[in-house]
């Protein structure tokens, strides 16, 4: 299959009956940023062969991005293409940035996940407990930005849980892609800031009492 860009011509080896999935997983990168062996078990299979890596990532690289795949974590991720970074008069692309609240409630999921790993076979947490969680470290956020960021991690994959589940019985998925959602330096200053306030009390309140409907 033969691709035009321009003057760039892009030659890639996908079979014509794997053109449906090639583009799935190059839109499912470019919209999600993720794609989780434990919920796309179909497009990581076809993106973690080698051949289809390498024909994704030349197609990226066009683009100003690339692929990772973590066979070890289950997932493959859109990253910035590298040889990029030094070109001039190409802004950096950016993959996903979050606010400082939710870079920190980001690190409580990931500290849950932890906690969870080798338990079940899938990671996940109840409504109620991740809000205790939420509470115990300290973490300042409200109810009205909790959902829109839940729901944000929900988009990128990053968690799975269904909105119409407003209960403190609401099952979270926690994925491995948790670990990857970070900016390094913004990571560094937030979790430098949180571990040093990471003191849980044992008394928890809950959330502030007016949560809306919307929920997590």
């Amino acid at each position: 299959m033969g691709i035009k860009m321009g003057d760039i011509k892009l030659d890639i080896s996908i079979k014509e009956e794997n053109n449906i999935l090639f583009k799935r997983c190059i839109r499912k990168l470019l919209d999600s940023t993720f794609i989780v062996k434990s919920k796309d078990m179909k497009l990581y299979k076809f993106i973690s062969r080698e051949t289809n890596r390498q024909d994704i990532s030349d197609y990226l690289r066009m683009i100003g991005f690339d692929v990772l795949v973590d066979t070890n974590a289950g997932i493959a991720m859109l990253k910035p293409y590298e040889a990029d970074e030094e070109a001039v008069g190409l802004k950096r692309a950016n993959i996903v940035t979050f606010t400082t609240e939710q870079y920190h409630l980001l690190l409580v999921l990931w500290e849950v996940y932890l906690e969870n790993l080798g338990y079940n076979d899938e990671n996940i947490v109840l409504r109620g407990d991740l809000i205790d969680k939420i509470k115990a470290y300290e973490v300042d956020i409200d109810s009205n930005k909790l959902s829109a960021a839940m729901k944000i991690f929900k988009k990128y994959d990053l968690v799975d849980y269904d909105p119409d589940d407003k209960s403190e019985d609401a099952i979270i998925t926690l994925y491995p892609s948790l670990q990857f959602g970070w900016d390094i330096k913004q990571f560094q200053a937030v979790s430098g800031e949180y571990i040093k306030n990471s003191n849980p009390e044992e008394d928890i309140q809950d959330l502030d009492s007016d949560e809306n409907e919307e929920g997590i």
